[in-house]
């Protein structure tokens, strides 16, 4: 069985915000799919912790609508409908695309070869069709981008959207792998190194139209 948590190479304050950000993590990139159920026995006895800090972390991801719970009290990945994925990939659009903006003036040589490299890393997962490295990969490379505006509300908001659509989109992988997937990254990073903000407007909106949006019916099921 592949570890669904990634050892922290952070140092947090207290086991409640470690615990948060494992199972957070672990959602974003793939590790939980549409409908799993989770326990808290389990969670703790994985991240070797008390119950505690376990329904803690539960409880703010399901605030942040990660996790859903049903009536008998039941944790799960929530699954999707066609209408709530074309509303969550338009609100990803405006979002990602003013946080990219907002991230233009602050991209320097460092931060335009760092993102060249995840952009190395996205393409060898593709080539390989190696679905963990790529899901991965994107993650570091958007969010990293992202992160230069320092976009505080902005940022929580895209993170929302991406932790409700990372189980199906890793599903979808699963089932139909990652080499047909459209790049549109090698466009963004030649909007990002020009500061040309409509390209980079357009190459954020095309990524996310032609990936996420394009998640059929079918591919819900």
């Amino acid at each position: 069985m592949t570890r669904a948590f990634n050892p922290t190479q952070e140092v947090f304050r207290t086991t409640q915000e470690r615990v948060y950000f494992q199972v957070r993590d672990a959602i974003l990139r793939g590790k939980f799919l549409p409908g799993h159920a989770i326990t808290i026995r389990g969670l703790a006895a994985e991240l070797d912790c008390s119950p505690m800090p376990v329904r803690e972390a539960l409880r703010r991801l399901t605030s942040e609508r990660a996790l859903e719970v049903s009536d008998t009290r039941r944790v799960t990945v929530p699954t999707m409908t066609l209408e709530k994925l074309a509303e969550i990939c338009a609100a990803r659009v405006v979002l990602e695309c003013q946080a990219a903006e907002q991230a233009l003036p602050f991209v320097d040589e460092e931060a335009l070869e760092a993102l060249c490299e995840l952009d190395t890393r996205v393409n060898i997962a593709l080539a390989e069709k190696d679905i963990e490295q790529y899901v991965t990969a994107n993650l570091d490379f958007h969010f990293t981008l992202y992160r230069l505006g320092r976009p505080h509300i902005i940022l929580s908001l895209i993170e929302s959207l991406w932790l409700q659509t990372a189980p199906l989109q890793h599903l979808v992988f699963q089932r139909f792998g990652v080499q047909e997937l459209p790049d549109r990254h090698k466009d963004l990073l030649m909007g990002v190194a020009r500061g040309d903000v409509e390209q980079v407007r357009r190459a954020i909106r095309q990524d996310i139209e032609e990936g996420l949006g394009s998640i059929s019916a079918e591919e819900l099921l």
